[in-house]
């Protein structure tokens, strides 16, 4: 996969995994995006594909780089713009 096929396939992701809040943006954890087992077999760096969303303004999340463990409480939100 490219870089937007994979932060398309990021997008369906969360959506799957997270809640949708009433702006319409979805939110998740890292944690739980991290320990699914679907994204452990689609993505071969996730955090590489959050960073790349994010650069491109379709996510945020706070910090720069996450870490499994230290960062699995941290939020990403998924614009509802997305």
């Amino acid at each position: 996969m490219n870089v937007d096929e994979e932060i398309d396939q990021l997008k369906e992701e969360i959506k799957r995994l997270g809640y949708k809040q009433t702006d319409g943006s979805y939110k998740v954890t890292f944690g739980v995006l991290f320990h699914d087992d679907r994204c452990a077999n689609i993505f071969e760096a996730l955090v590489g594909t959050l960073r790349a969303a994010k650069k491109r303004k379709i996510l945020t999340y706070d910090g720069q780089l996450l870490l499994q463990g230290v960062h699995d409480n941290v939020e990403i939100v998924l614009k509802s713009t997305a």
